[in-house]
């Protein structure tokens, strides 16, 4: 089933068609909320589908539409994390070493994030803001430049061509075995 039909049947109650638009967005819009807010991307991507669910029978629109549709409810949960994470006040020396502490293996986590993706979403983090947003919703999300420009609220060609140098930067920086310098990051972080 294609992505606009089974967003058509979604919102007709079709638990089923819903299954199915998450499975076909759900990987690329995680891929893009890990680049803006790193860890915290599984929270911040389920706070974004139970807003889609709720708001779904408002969405008009194909299929590429509700791609870039649910990309724009993602960024302003991510955004809208990234803001309390600044409001928080900062913790204890004893905090730090309780958080320090090893947690339960999240196996399910694990098996979604492999190495290939985590080092190349390390690599978008190193990109300036503009660019990685940019090449997180062209490639990642698999938006289009009108579609893209839309979710950041800039003109299509400012989206392009902010992709545009971010992919050359990234392949400028590649070594001959495809390998790259610098530690994780996330644009929340920034450059």
């Amino acid at each position: 089933m294609r992505l606009g039909e089974a967003v058509e049947r979604a919102q007709q109650g079709d638990e089923d068609a819903f299954g199915t638009a998450y499975r076909l967005v759900h990987p690329g819009l995680l891929g893009y909320v890990r680049g803006l807010v790193g860890d915290d991307a599984e929270d911040v991507a389920s706070d974004a589908w139970l807003e889609i669910a709720r708001d779904l029978g408002r969405f008009r629109g194909d299929g590429a539409g509700f791609r870039g549709w649910t990309a724009t409810i993602a960024r302003h949960r991510a955004l809208d994390h990234l803001r309390r994470l600044k409001r928080r006040p900062r913790t204890s020396l004893f905090e730090h070493d309780v958080l320090d502490l090893p947690g339960q293996t999240d196996t399910a986590g694990a098996v979604l994030e492999s190495l290939g993706t985590r080092r190349a979403l390390e690599r978008i983090a190193e990109l300036p803001p503009d660019q990685a947003e940019a090449v997180l919703l062209r490639v990642v999300v698999g938006l289009d430049g009108p579609a893209a420009a839309r979710v950041l609220g800039k003109r299509p060609g400012a989206v392009r061509t902010a992709a545009h140098r971010g992919l050359k930067r990234l392949a400028e920086g590649m070594t001959p075995e495809g390998r790259a310098a610098g530690g994780p990051r996330t644009l929340g972080e920034g450059t």
